[in-house]
């Protein structure tokens, strides 16, 4: 069953979803050459407990730790490390969730460290523009399948691939809500979506079309063949006047502060 807000709920969630994208616009800016992603999982951890929420990940299903750092051909769930020091032209996705006031907010974003290549650039903004693609279509009385088939068919136009193996989702009081949202599938489909639903749709995108594969720490997500992938991920509200970003284009917000 999927979850109707009411608008006090609503209230409660795009607070944490505000909060959740400040911290998220911070982390992002902190991302540099020489920094490790152990650096970055501290600074999110500090933040989210400075400001009396938890982190959502951090034993998560025995997920270790506060932030998911996927670097270049990591995919999603990679690990932060003292060890993983980012290096120039690399990419790093950065996913993270908080829990405040028994509701929860889940983002993710994808960064590069200095001077990054064209076709990682190029990857970065067709994955963004997905993102874009998809919320457009979270408006009340279309199919759920009409986001999945947006984000798809904008990815193959730009010449990239979805990841099939993970989805977006609901969210609220749980950290994974129904309904699940595939980055593929013809539209028409599935669930007419109503007032009140936040959704969490996270385009995934690699550079091939291969196959994935678990490193052997059980979490992190690889392309097969080693090439890049991004990942981003917004909070929206389905809303009468259309569909609400109550995480606010996270992406913006880092370029931004990082000028």
């Amino acid at each position: 069953m999927i979850a109707l807000k009411t608008d006090r709920e609503l209230e409660l969630v795009e607070e944490n979803a505000q909060l959740l994208s400040e911290i998220l616009v911070e982390v992002g800016a902190a991302v540099g050459p020489g920094v490790t992603t152990a650096e970055l999982d501290r600074l999110a951890e500090r933040r989210i407990r400075a400001a009396g929420a938890k982190p959502a990940f951090k034993g998560y299903q025995g997920y270790p730790a506060t932030l998911c750092t996927s670097v270049n051909e990591e995919i999603v769930h990679g690990i932060p490390s003292d060890e993983r020091v980012l290096r120039n032209g690399d990419i790093v996705s950065l996913d993270l969730g908080l829990l405040r006031a028994g509701y929860y907010a889940d983002a993710a974003v994808t960064v590069g460290v200095g001077e990054i290549s064209p076709e990682a650039r190029r990857l970065m903004e067709v994955t963004w523009g997905a993102l874009r693609e998809a919320i457009s279509k979270a408006r009340i009385g279309a199919r759920l399948s009409d986001i999945s088939h947006a984000i798809g068919a904008y990815v193959r136009r730009h010449g990239f691939f979805v990841v099939r193996e993970f989805v977006g989702h609901g969210i609220g009081r749980e950290l994974h809500e129904d309904p699940q949202i595939p980055n593929y599938g013809p539209p028409g489909r599935g669930p007419r979506l109503r007032e009140g639903m936040v959704l969490c749709p996270e385009p995934m995108v690699k550079t091939d079309d291969g196959p994935v594969r678990i490193l052997p720490d059980g979490w992190t997500a690889v392309t097969e063949s080693g090439g890049l992938s991004a990942h981003y991920e917004e909070m929206v509200a389905v809303l009468p006047e259309g569909p609400k970003v109550l995480t606010g284009w996270i992406w913006e917000g880092i370029w931004r502060k990082r000028k």
